[in-house]
């Protein structure tokens, strides 16, 4: 299994995620001023939930707790694993990333992305709220990471240029980026494409240039990055499920008084209700644009039961890594 250390050192210049900002207020309370960092862009849901998150935060601790809202990754150059390092470290207070992207960190944490592991939403929040949320409240710790709750992005599917994906044949020698995590190459190499990995902030290009021939994410990331406008093709197949985890740096949550740690919680409670319900609610009327713009085929369970029964060799693979316990939690009832 793959680890990394919690890493300790804290940036020197500006005023820190870990450290309170300014003389506080008239009556002694500590007063912040956090960064909340993002990987899509603002016209995403996950933009929208962040900045209520701020605005909620805002208004119940009388403006001493303020939020600025960063999208597409910029206080890491693009980069979301940086991004979580960012979070891990202290050089800012919060963040929604993918646990694909903590995968990166930690293997463990691609067990709930497992392919094919959920037939819907449904059985999804089922199981998050039965066993696999606090598993992953716990594995964050672990990090240094205070996980406060999950948002979603949602059900992964298939983009392509020329190519109409409906059987792992479809798929012999497409290039196609994934994320970097070791489960989503395997998962495309047992596939028979030819998977490769970058910064999420690089494949519009990439795709509009031909380096790339496609690409896999959940529709609102799809809609809001404009994919639609360099590619033909989207797939319907519902292959992974993808939530979010709303981190704060831990120490940063550890600090503050239990008055001010439930504010935030509550805001974050308030944040993720809102993402997942928004993200559930577009779904339909983003595929509807994303159809003027592409050939959308939505794929037949008969023929997502042939890319089921290919996927029994990734599960071997990884298992191990998953543990036994993660994989228990993570297990639909």
């Amino acid at each position: 299994m793959k680890t990394i250390a919690r890493l300790t050192a804290v940036t020197a210049a500006g005023c820190l995620a870990l450290t309170a900002c300014g003389d506080g207020t008239a009556d002694g309370e500590d007063s912040y001023s956090w960064d909340f960092t993002i990987t899509t862009s603002e016209t995403s849901t996950w933009y929208e939930a962040a900045e209520h998150f701020a605005d909620v935060l805002d208004e119940r601790s009388d403006g001493r707790m303020q939020v600025t809202v960063h999208a597409n990754e910029q206080l890491s150059g693009g980069d979301p694993a940086a991004g979580v390092e960012q979070l891990m470290n202290g050089d800012k207070a919060f963040s929604y990333n993918s646990t694909i992207i903590y995968d990166g960190l930690d293997s463990r944490f691609s067990a709930i992305n497992a392919p094919f592991l959920y037939d819907d939403y449904e059985q999804a929040e089922a199981t998050i709220e039965a066993s696999a949320g606090a598993a992953y409240e716990e594995i964050s710790r672990e990090l240094g990471v205070e996980m406060l709750g999950f948002g979603e992005s949602g059900f992964r599917q298939l983009t392509t240029t020329d190519t109409e994906v409906t059987s792992p044949d479809d798929l012999t020698n497409l290039v196609v980026r994934v994320p970097g995590s070791g489960l989503f190459l395997d998962i495309f190499n047992e596939l028979g494409a030819d998977p490769t990995t970058m910064n999420f902030a690089e494949v519009y290009t990439s795709l509009q240039t031909g380096t790339i021939d496609g690409q896999e994410n959940p529709f609102d990331v799809i809609y809001s990055s404009g994919l639609q406008e360099v590619q033909g093709h989207l797939s319907i197949w519902n292959y992974v499920y993808d939530p979010l985890i709303l981190g704060m740096n831990a120490e940063l949550f550890d600090s503050l008084s239990a008055e001010d740690q439930q504010i935030v919680q509550e805001a974050a409670t308030e944040a993720n209700e809102l993402q997942i319900s928004q993200n559930r609610e577009r779904e339909a009327e983003q595929l509807e644009e994303l159809s003027e713009d592409m050939e959308i085929t939505e794929l037949s369970e008969a023929q997502i039961q042939v890319f089921r029964d290919a996927m029994e060799p990734v599960y071997d693979a990884h298992a191990d890594s998953w543990t036994e316990e993660l994989l228990d939690a993570v297990q639909p009832e």
